[in-house]
């Protein structure tokens, strides 16, 4: 199960199937009532009601209503959904990393440089090979300005990054650059990328995505965004 992304709707859905999973109906047929599982969710008859019927529809479980309450049963569909659950759990409280790092700045037009570095073929085809996606031909330069999002910045430095090599044409030689996925504003998946050789410090982060970001978010000089920046374990 991918949560970037999830809705609301589906994670009270999985809240429910928990619930269900609490009740022994991952191993068995149990019998309860919607009063009943209401309760144990805090919530009310009728949202249980509607869950149940949300995941009898989705294969998650079967269910049999009676004059005493449904018989239910968790199916291998809903299990497995359980089961990525469980997995992504292990993952967030296991890792040595945090999953994520959302940095918040202001934008402001750059030196106009980004879109000469991310055109170049040595830079372009590990763009799209190793981030899954070919970059507008430009960065969305943003400013960090409070001491958190510069701590935060400096920390992600200590995170494994995609690295892309550096390489040498008729002209001259191009150094390696660390990139991180991220997403932008909760919207565009894009990246954020730190050059080893680059003329500004480590309160600007330099963003790419296969969208025009200014465009797309309609972003202006000035305008604050939030960048999720996304770690590999």
């Amino acid at each position: 199960m991918n949560t970037v992304g999830i809705n609301v709707e589906l994670w009270k859905q999985l809240f429910t199937l928990y619930k269900l999973a609490e009740l022994g109906a991952h191993k068995r047929v149990i019998k309860v009532s919607t009063a009943f599982l209401a309760e144990k969710m805090k919530a009310s008859q009728q949202t249980a009601s509607r869950h149940l019927i949300a995941l009898e529809r989705k294969g998650w479980i079967t269910r049999r209503v009676t004059p005493d309450g449904c018989l239910i049963k968790i199916t291998d569909t809903g299990f497995e959904e359980l089961s990525k659950l469980h997995s992504n759990l292990l993952l967030i409280m296991e890792t040595k990393y945090p999953p994520s790092i959302t940095l918040e700045g202001e934008v402001f037009s750059g030196l106009g440089e980004g879109a000469y570095y991310v055109t170049r073929d040595g830079y372009r085809k590990q763009f799209i090979e190793k981030l899954g996606f070919d970059p507008y031909p430009g960065t969305l330069n943003v400013k960090l300005v409070t001491e958190y999002d510069l701590k935060s910045r400096s920390e992600l430095e200590a995170y494994p990054a995609i690295e892309l090599e550096g390489f040498r044409n008729e002209n001259r030689t191009y150094g390696p650059v660390k990139c991180y996925p991220a997403v932008i504003n909760n919207k565009v998946k894009g990246a954020v990328i730190f050059a080893l050789r680059s003329h500004y410090d480590s309160s600007v982060v330099e963003v790419i995505a296969p969208k025009f970001l200014r465009n797309h978010l309609k972003l202006k000089d000035g305008n604050k965004v939030k960048i999720e920046v996304l770690i590999n374990p």
